[in-house]
């Protein structure tokens, strides 16, 4: 989740990149404000925000304007409600508690996402497409419930993506109600019924560099 991935959808304004890339760019302002992180080149995401935005930096403290826009525009465009955010926020505390908790932390939760989209979409896989969104959402939290409680998994695969899940939620401290909300927004713009492309940062998209920046992990420990 960490990861800019090329796609064939780049350029697109309003599409899955721009969702996954404020997702990303409100954990770093998380860190950044909570770790006080002063280097915005560590994070690389947070920093082409910022300069695309021009956000000004709050009280000499990188992260605290910045979460606070982004959080803002999630809301606004994806609907994401409070608790969504405070789920994130209490994560962080807990898992990175100083500087040298960061890589990890970025690992295990690109770890958490990609077993939990592979074991959503291998439960739903009959009924992904769905083209309404309330239908869509309680198809992904029956989907997400299965995957959090039931244990006859006759796919050997399957059986170890969902240990995984089970491993990684307990370790980040994500409830069900958050893992349903983040990937039924994942699918609802990816198969493009939420329509995002009115958004600031869709826009601003279009003459910034985003598109040509290269994954480095944000924060490299020695």
């Amino acid at each position: 989740m960490f990861r800019k991935k090329a796609t064939s959808e780049e350029g697109k304004v309003g599409g899955i990149e721009d969702f996954m890339t404020l997702i990303r760019v409100y954990y770093q302002a998380v860190m950044a404000s909570n770790l006080g992180i002063s280097n915005i080149n560590m994070l690389p995401d947070l920093a082409m925000f910022k300069r695309t935005l021009k956000v000004a930096t709050q009280n000499n403290k990188l992260g605290i304007a910045e979460k606070s826009r982004c959080k803002k525009m999630l809301m606004q465009i994806y609907n994401l409600n409070e608790n969504f955010f405070k789920e994130i926020d209490n994560s962080i505390k807990k898992n990175c508690r100083n500087i040298n908790m960061v890589n990890s932390y970025f690992f295990q939760f690109q770890r958490f996402n990609e077993s939990l989209m592979m074991a959503v979409s291998n439960e739903m896989k009959y009924t992904m497409r769905i083209p309404f969104k309330k239908m869509l959402y309680t198809q992904t939290e029956a989907a997400i419930s299965n995957i959090l409680t039931k244990n006859n998994w006759k796919d050997e695969a399957m059986f170890k993506t969902v240990g995984a899940v089970r491993q990684l939620q307990q370790a980040l401290g994500y409830s069900s109600a958050w893992m349903t909300d983040f990937v039924s927004t994942e699918f609802l713009v990816d198969f493009g019924i939420l329509d995002a492309a009115r958004s600031e940062f869709a826009h601003c998209l279009v003459a910034a560099v985003f598109l040509s920046l290269v994954w480095t992990p944000p924060i490299l420990i020695s």
